[in-house]
């Protein structure tokens, strides 16, 4: 009987608990840590893991393809969770669960394990995913096991597990919130932030300025587009220009840190039915988002625009809900590559204290006409046709 399992492993309390607690059941652990741009020591937790009973560890470097092939492709849709968030967790766990069956193919194994918990969004984004590309996937999922939550009611008991077999952990029954962070945003959740009052301390915050020590000046910067994607940033400002998506999307978490952007402290409901209070850091994807909605405005057609809204309310909940390899998913994504072919150009913005402030745009590929909007010149409008128009239109209102 095959008892190889492939763990996706943060080297946190959980994970770091369960390899011990599979190697105690019998099973062969490889460790697989995901680097999708959190700052960590990757050194220092495959040694964790080797020490608390994993047979190998693999650590992969994500970072690149999940700007180029997910982040970027999500923001071209404008996908946004119930108007709010931007799907910072959601649209790195596809990939993380992709590379992971990737590795079982390759150990000659299917049982794959992860440490989400059942009342959370992860399990399903990964188990999906598994499905997906391993459908006779075997899945070890603790949190939803009898034998452990039996065992570990909550961080005291895993806490007491960790002293017991002598694995090192560096948390406290003190630890006011969790996080998940990647290279587009940080997630803070439960602990003190289960309370919908509380406010987040200043000293919580990682990758943002307040707007209070935020710059007490302009930074002004050029995002330049092509079919939808953003392939240069110029500061105009330092005098700076910054190409290759990596190194693009890094410099704009930077300058938009500094600037206060892409904080966000919302209640949200997620796909099991729970409402969860979630605060975010999200800072390059937030002047993304809004620098490519700009630039559609003067490259699409009005009827394309209104109905691409439409589905990137439908996108933003099958990437939140674990659908991203879904065929409902790739068919609304072909729909939205089509609208993209236009969309190059230019848009102008400044930063300030938590502000985006677009202040042009332009574009070879623009269907703007000046002489058509204009109110000093006919353009080629004749105005009289605007009363059959409005008559039309208008009988609705007559009956």
């Amino acid at each position: 009987m095959n008892k190889k399992i492939i763990l996706a492993y943060s080297g946190g309390l959980d994970t770091s608990v369960m390899l011990k607690w599979l190697v105690n059941k019998g099973y062969t652990v490889i460790a697989y840590i995901a680097d999708v741009g959190q700052k960590e020591d990757f050194n220092k937790i495959k040694e964790k893991a080797l020490k608390t009973g994993a047979s190998k560890v693999y650590i992969e470097d994500l970072k690149k393809e999940l700007v180029e092939k997910y982040i970027f492709e999500m923001l071209k849709a404008n996908a946004v969770y119930e108007g709010k968030y931007l799907n910072g967790t959601a649209i790195a766990r596809p990939i993380i669960a992709k590379k992971q069956v990737e590795i079982a193919k390759k150990e000659k194994t299917n049982i794959l394990a992860h440490g989400c918990t059942g009342k959370g969004n992860d399990q399903v984004r990964f188990e999906f995913t598994w499905m997906k590309f391993l459908p006779n996937v075997k899945i070890i999922t603790p949190w939803r096991m009898k034998d452990w939550l039996s065992k570990f009611k909550g961080r005291k008991d895993l806490i007491n597990y960790a002293k017991k077999e002598n694995i090192p952990i560096k948390v406290s029954l003190n630890k006011p919130y969790s996080t998940d962070e990647n290279i587009m945003h940080i997630s803070y959740e439960s602990g003190i932030l289960e309370n919908t009052k509380c406010k987040p301390k200043e000293t919580m915050f990682k990758l943002t300025k307040s707007p209070q020590k935020a710059p007490d000046k302009n930074t002004d910067i050029i995002i330049e587009y092509k079919k939808g994607i953003p392939i240069k940033i110029i500061n105009t400002t330092e005098k700076k220009e910054i190409t290759g998506s990596l190194k693009l999307f890094n410099y704009l978490n930077m300058i938009a840190g500094e600037n206060a952007i892409g904080r966000i402290d919302i209640v949200e409901n997620r796909f099991i039915g729970i409402k969860s209070r979630g605060v975010y850091e999200t800072p390059a994807a937030t002047i993304l988002l809004k620098a490519h909605n700009d630039l559609e405005s003067i490259t699409l057609d009005k009827d394309v625009i209104h109905i691409k809204e439409i589905l990137s309310l439908k996108i933003a909940r099958l990437i939140y809900n674990g659908f991203w390899f879904s065929p409902e998913m790739e068919m609304l994504m072909n729909a939205i590559k089509s609208t993209q072919k236009n969309v190059c150009g230019k848009i102008y913005i400044t930063l300030y204290k938590g502000n985006i402030i677009i202040n042009g745009r332009e574009s070879k590929k623009s269907i703007y006409k000046k002489s058509i909007a204009s109110m000093d010149e006919e353009g080629g409008f004749n105005q009289k046709d605007s009363s059959g128009f409005i008559n039309i239109i208008g009988l609705k209102f007559k009956k």
